[in-house]
């Protein structure tokens, strides 16, 4: 029962056990349940009290997940949603006292391994990663993906953390990976409310894994509501396995298995669990447990209370169907325990919460207290009777349980506050606070990525080199050579995307690697964003080295819950307790009409901090960057330039191992008069530009920022404007879209704004999507008529005697 100093349960075999020990398990089992109820209790009045901000928990649901926890072994992984507190406390996942660390946002990883703070209660995740960013042996934890908030959103990654057991069993070239995988027999549990079941996620998760007969098992909680709407309104039928009875799996068919049983069945709901995931994790079938008549005694969350809009009839009928109060019932009846048995033991559980509860709590202080002090003494040394001083001193001395940023915000107010008053004591005060800066810019901002030892800016810099027998052939077939070179070279490494494999995808960049290294490695998939991402979330986070196919960049948008959701703020939200290196490629910009030519850039720069976005001039480029980022470990999109595959390009000699640094921006074209940046398509395009602006007199520089995530880390753009004082961003997204984050990085991060002799402009496409025909990418994106009379237009407003007006 215990591990590690924590209460978890145990699988019941009949054929095995004594009837003593069965009901040493039982009892066992019914103290997690307890204690977990009394968690949920407290942690609703810590909100209400004020000591937490917002609470969200699992009670109704613990009987259930006691029945799950018993199925869940070592090297499984669980993908589920914020009720499945009794879960990880059953598995060891999670303890009561980390609970409380989550619920107090307590930024230490020692307090809250799964979010260090970062996380409201409830989003549970295990530590996959050593300190410097590599792997633990993940077949010996029991694993649980960092949850999040968004409902349905876990659905995407669980088809991925199950696809990764399918592929190391029938693999046999990943049977080297021996800290990821025992032969693929790794169950992926999902959990979901039966409300978020209507969500398109769910569906597009769901019969993915049905297509790809992984052993994937989806419980659904079904409490009858979703927040306040009943099921009538969320499900067809009122009833998620009755409108799934269409994937149940047939002779000679794919498919699910499915099961159905009741949330306060204890017995039952134990045998179903056993049977579920033997034949999930033996035969590699996805599974559906449809958990019914389950209660939520406190409603939704600590946001409102669910007799607002329950009958009288269902509160009533909730109060007796409670799983706890059921439990207790069939113990009783099956002689397991007495009445008085499970009184002792019930206020020995209350009292046991309640002291775990206090311990979180004064260990979450502790260190504010301190700085709480710290600072009171260091106002109160230079105060001298001030009275806005010694009144802010006083107001943090009567503050109780005071919370860091009362603290932080007292020692810059008493700061600014003495301006006039300079003194050594106040001197010190500054100090501590630029010290504690960098101290809570670790605790509250760190860790956007795994900065670990495989980060893609430790990879060997190492030039293309060519010959006199280096080949000129298309921009695809540079493509498909690097990625050739680099299947052949590490078997972790695996794609998947519609078209990408029988025909090599829409482009030809993987045209007939399928034939040479198997469907496997090289897959086609059905037309589902959301759940390729998240098959490659799962696969990420599992060892596995996927590339993720979106067929377009305007097609990123079907995807965009999950990378940003899911993706984006793995490692910050887990503090580098978990990594998901995968490689998103898609390909954009010039091309023709409105669902094929897109430069989402802003709404791709505003969502996805937390990966590296490229956006490759050309083929070569874009090979560099893979070959960058296949010996890394970090995430990352690749925007290929659509109308580059069939352009000439110098094969490298070394295809396969050459590599382009993140972040360095590259300077295409010297010049004296002004700086252009651009990049992708749109480079070419200035490149065309610079020939007539020549011709005019005019000599710009050129800059291709080559990732935008990081922007021109070694500042280039600077450099050159320290020699032209004038600056154009070119950029096919719309006005104010990454034109605008190209300024703030150029102008305010590098402090541009200083070198200019000029307004700073920008040429973008017009506000709407491109319409259809060469004439409509014309008069919509910028054209080298464009360029040309926009940088003219800048030297005209510069030397007007020089360069006189075009149009006048």
């Amino acid at each position: 029962m215990m591990s590690d100093g924590k209460l978890t349960t145990n699988q019941i075999d009949a054929s095995e056990l004594s009837f003593d020990d069965f009901k040493l398990i039982v009892i066992n089992d019914y103290k997690i349940a307890f204690e977990s109820r009394q968690a949920s209790l407290l942690g609703r009045k810590e909100v209400l009290t004020g000591k937490a901000k917002f609470g969200i928990f699992g009670d109704g649901k613990e009987v259930p997940q006691i029945a799950m926890a018993k199925a869940f072994k070592k090297g499984d992984w669980r993908s589920g949603y914020y009720r499945d507190q009794t879960f990880a406390f059953a598995t060891g996942i999670s303890t009561i006292k980390e609970f409380f660390a989550q619920l107090y946002a307590n930024p230490s990883v020692e307090a809250d391994p799964s979010s260090a703070g970062r996380q409201m209660n409830c989003h549970f995740a295990t530590r996959s990663l050593n300190e410097d960013g590599s792997w633990k042996d993940l077949t010996d934890i029991k694993n649980c993906s960092s949850d999040i908030a968004p409902t349905g959103g876990q659905m995407a990654r669980l088809v991925g953390l199950a696809y990764a057991s399918k592929l190391f069993r029938q693999n046999p070239e990943l049977d080297y990976l021996k800290n990821f995988s025992v032969n693929g027999n790794e169950v992926a549990f999902g959990t979901i409310g039966n409300a978020s079941t209507s969500e398109g996620v769910f569906f597009e998760a769901f019969n993915a894994a049905g297509v790809l007969q992984v052993p994937m098992a989806v419980s659904v909680w079904d409490d009858g509501y979703g927040i306040s709407v009943p099921a009538k309104y969320q499900t067809t039928k009122e009833d998620i396995s009755e409108i799934l009875k269409g994937f149940q799996r047939e002779e000679g068919t794919n498919g699910y298995e499915i099961f159905k049983v009741k949330g306060w069945d204890y017995p039952a709901l134990c045998e179903t669990y056993q049977r579920a995931i033997d034949v999930c994790r033996a035969e590699h079938v996805p599974v559906l447990i449809h958990v019914t008549e389950v209660t939520q005694p406190q409603g939704h969350s600590t946001s409102g209370s669910h007799e607002r809009y329950k009958e009288k009839d269902r509160l009533e009928w909730e109060k007796e169907h409670d799983c706890i109060l059921q439990m207790r019932k069939w113990m009783i009846e099956s002689a397991i325990a007495t009445d008085e048995d499970l009184i002792a033991l019930e206020e020995e559980a209350k009292l046991f919460v309640r002291n775990t509860q206090k311990e979180a709590w004064n260990e979450f202080l502790e260190s504010i207290k301190q700085e709480q002090s710290e600072v009171i003494n260091m106002i109160n040394a230079f105060a001298n009777g001030n009275p806005i001083l010694t009144k802010i001193s006083n107001q943090l001395a009567s503050t109780p349980d005071a919370l860091r940023r009362e603290v932080i915000s007292s020692a810059r107010k008493a700061i600014r506050q003495s301006i006039n008053s300079p003194s050594a004591e106040r001197d010190i005060l500054i100090k501590w606070y630029q010290e504690q800066a960098g101290i809570n810019e670790e605790k509250y901002n760190s860790k956007l990525f795994t900065d670990g030892k495989e980060s893609p800016f430790l990879v060997n810099v190492i030039p293309a080199e060519y010959s006199e027998s280096s080949k000129m052939l298309d921009g695809r077939e540079l493509l498909n050579a690097c990625f050739d070179s680099n299947f052949g070279r590490d078997q972790r490494l695996v794609a998947f995307g519609e078209d990408l494999g029988q025909i090599g995808d829409v482009n030809q960049g993987f045209s007939g690697l399928q034939a040479k290294y198997g469907e496997l490695r090289v897959t086609d998939t059905g037309i589902r964003e959301m759940t390729i991402i998240g098959q490659g979330i799962g696969l990420a986070m599992r060892g596995l080295r996927p590339i993720a196919e979106i067929q377009y960049l305007d097609y990123l948008l079907f995807a965009l819950n999950i990378l940003s959701d899911d993706l984006a703020s793995l490692s910050y939200r887990t503090k580098a307790g978990q990594k998901a290196p995968l490689i998103v490629r898609t390909r954009g910009h010039r091309l023709e009409g409105v669902w094929h030519s897109g430069s989402p850039m802003g709404v791709i720069l505003g969502a996805l901090r937390g990966l590296h976005i490229c956006v490759p001039r050309n083929m070569t480029q874009a090979a560099g960057m893979y070959n960058t980022l296949f010996r890394s470990d970090e995430p990352a999109l690749v925007i290929e330039c659509l109308n580059g595959y069939r352009l000439k390009e110098k094969l490298p000699d070394n295809v396969g191992e050459f590599t382009i640094p993140l972040g360095k921006a590259e300077l295409i074209k010297t010049g004296t008069d002004l700086t252009v940046v651009t990049y992708g398509s749109t480079l070419r395009i200035v490149e065309e530009a610079a020939e007539e602006l020549e011709q005019l007199g005019i000599s710009i520089e050129i800059i291709d920022p080559q990732t935008i995530l990081p922007f021109d880390i070694d500042q280039l753009c600077k450099k050159s404007l320290q020699k032209t004082n004038k600056l154009l961003v070119v950029d096919e997204d719309v006005p104010g879209g990454g034109s605008a984050f190209i300024l703030q990085q150029i102008l305010e991060e590098q402090q541009g704004y200083y070198l200019l002799d000029a307004q700073p402009k920008t040429l973008t496409a017009k506000a709407h999507r491109p319409p259809y025909g060469s004439d409509g990418d014309y008069f919509s994106k910028p054209s080298v008529d464009d360029v040309i009379e926009a940088v003219y237009a800048m030297m005209n407003e510069s030397k007007p005697q020089q360069f006189p007006d075009l149009f006048n």
